[in-house]
């Protein structure tokens, strides 16, 4: 035989109100490195991203280091393209001026290359430490 028990009814919890924050602080951190965590009153770090993220792009620049832009070349270069984009408004702003366009040939040149796709690399990374934290998931 089955045993069947009640179900015992629970209040409804009082339903918490829709945040904009959990679609804000992403945005606003891939466009502005460390922004995200700034508008959460994470002060130090998002200070900490943004030293970081933007003097490893300005490094790479400084190094005449290649811009990737979207096109449909090898794998490679779209995987280029990607870590660049990350960096966001460094990678928009860059672009606009066309810094990082002039193609080099030399091996500071490679590093300067590298250091901005790591820099837009590391933003992605934090746009997701901003996301977990505006939803409650990291405090």
């Amino acid at each position: 035989m089955a045993n069947f028990t009640t179900a015992k009814t629970k209040a409804a919890a009082p339903a918490q109100p829709a945040s904009l924050m959990p679609v804000i602080a992403p945005a606003v951190g891939w466009l502005i490195p460390g922004a995200g965590h700034i508008i959460q009153k994470r002060w130090i770090r998002g200070a900490l991203l943004l030293v970081s993220i933007g003097t490893l792009f300005v490094l790479g620049l400084m190094m005449q280091g290649h811009i990737y832009k979207a096109n449909g070349g090898d794998i490679l270069e779209m995987l280029g393209f990607v870590g660049d984009l990350g960096a966001g408004g460094l990678y928009i702003v860059s672009l606009a001026t066309g810094w990082g366009s002039a193609v080099v040939s030399n091996a500071v040149a490679d590093y300067g290359k590298i250091f901005m796709i790591v820099a837009g690399l590391l933003n992605f990374i934090a746009v997701a430490d901003a996301y977990h934290i505006a939803i409650g998931k990291k405090q």
